[in-house]
């Protein structure tokens, strides 16, 4: 891969939009208050950004879904570019989060808010726009925490990567494989009101349709009938790295929403017996629906404890197949969770290091001699990937780890990695950022 860098912008917003200046003063002003009033909840930090903004989306009775959808988006716009806007923000008057909301807005919306700004709030704007980025630091250009923008920087095409974060990520479907295959729904989703959403095949997955907006696709038919999920094409593929084969007994250690459950599930044309292991009883109750509308009758859900449950271990050395996509900082998916950096402090991620060991040493048991561990997380940092394979195989030498190229080619010929582990990024992939490892246990282990 090339270590180029990508070339210099501009620091102000990068769109200024100039269109429909027709718009009414007073929408205008009403959609900067609106932006503004949600940023003060969110910035406090308190709780996730999407969980902020539902919450306050809910109390807004007389907002029309296109209203909503426009002040999600310039929110999510300031949380990505945050330490920039900030940055910008100081040369100004007034209240800060109402300066952030105009960058936001500046660059999201297809209208033009110079009208609603007083005097000296316009002339401030053209002040930012004009600044050049060259003068600010990686961190600052690319709006990332200090500690987050140096691990990013030992990594190829570092500035690519940054960028990538800071982009909007794509909604992505799956297919459901034992109801229905992708080219049917996709000829479906091609015709009528669905077709406005230009749906396409994802590269990789060979089960995955990528839509452009963001659709609510949960009154869809074929989301109805169980066809179709949400799942990011990444997360799909980590299924395939799993290999399930019908009549095996596999276990999802971190099932969670049961994404990759439903899909391990199909593959396995639901044989065998799958568990879904979870430690919040609340997250697997909420996965139940999914399991019902998918026609799969292998799933076995679960609740464990975080340590000793006897359950598990009456399972030891029994299981084909293990996966666990392991708890982790989440900076894999600083595109649709951009708050992630900054609620997100370095020594969190020590702390999910050591929660993902703790994790890997009981999943590790589960394995049947001969049988695979499949260790993932959707984080980008070493610490959480490559130096936590490092660990598990020196602490467990009964495992080896494989390479996951002959793996996936089954599934996804065109994707190649470079080394043995899955390693994908936005910049190059177009998913969100995931990581996976493939461990076998050694056949004459005790």
């Amino acid at each position: 891969m090339s270590t180029q860098r990508s070339p210099r912008k501009k620091t102000g917003p990068a769109r200024h939009n100039t269109t429909q200046k027709n718009t009414p003063i007073s929408l205008v002003a009403r959609r900067i208050d609106q932006v503004t009033a949600v940023l003060g909840q969110i910035l406090q930090w308190e709780h996730p950004a999407d969980a902020v903004l539902s919450h306050w989306m809910r109390k807004q009775k007389n907002m029309g879904g296109r209203d909503r959808s426009e002040v999600t988006n310039a929110a999510f716009d300031v949380l990505r570019h945050l330490r920039r806007y900030r940055y910008l923000a100081e040369s100004g008057v007034g209240s800060g989060s109402r300066r952030l909301a105009i960058l936001g807005l500046l660059n999201t919306w297809d209208k033009d808010i110079r009208g609603a700004l007083d005097e000296a709030e316009q002339g401030w704007l053209e002040h930012v726009i004009a600044l050049d980025a060259l003068e600010m630091s990686f961190a600052q250009r690319y709006s990332l925490p200090d500690w987050l923008a140096q691990q990013l920087e030992t990594m190829p095409d570092y500035e690519h990567l940054a960028a990538a974060f800071n982009t909007e990520a794509p909604l992505d479907l799956r297919v459901n494989p034992l109801k229905a295959d992708r080219d049917t729904v996709l000829a479906q989703l091609s015709d009528g009101e669905t077709a406005r959403f230009k749906p396409t095949a994802t590269a990789l997955s060979p089960w995955g349709i990528r839509l452009r907006g963001r659709p609510y696709v949960a009154n869809w038919p074929q989301f109805e009938k169980g066809e179709i999920e949400v799942q990011d094409e990444g997360s799909q593929l980590l299924a395939a790295l799993v290999a399930p084969k019908r009549g095996e007994m596999i276990i999802d250690f971190c099932a969670g929403a049961g994404g990759k459950t439903l899909l391990i599930g199909a593959l396995m044309r639901s044989t065998g017996r799958l568990y879904a292991f979870d430690t919040s009883a609340a997250r697997l109750a909420r996965a139940k629906p999914r399991f019902a509308r998918s026609g799969l009758s292998n799933i076995v859900p679960v609740a464990v404890n975080e340590a000793n449950d006897p359950r598990v271990k009456r399972l030891q050395g029994k299981a084909q197949r293990v996966l666990v996509d392991a708890p982790c900082s989440g900076t894999g998916t600083l595109r649709r969770n951009p708050d992630i950096k900054w609620r997100l402090q370095a020594s969190g991620v020590d702390h999910y290091v050591q929660i993902q060991r703790e994790i890997l040493e009981r999943a590790a048991k589960c394995v049947a001699p001969g049988g695979r561990l499949v260790y993932a997380t959707c984080s980008v940092l070493p610490q959480e990937n490559q130096d936590q394979v490092a660990w598990f195989l020196q602490q467990h030498p009964h495992f080896e780890l494989m390479d996951v190229n002959p793996i996936i080619a089954s599934r996804s010929p065109d994707l190649t990695m470079a080394g043995p582990y899955l390693e994908l990024r936005p910049d190059y992939h177009h998913t969100d950022g995931f990581f996976a490892a493939v461990l076998q246990r050694k056949t004459d282990a005790v």
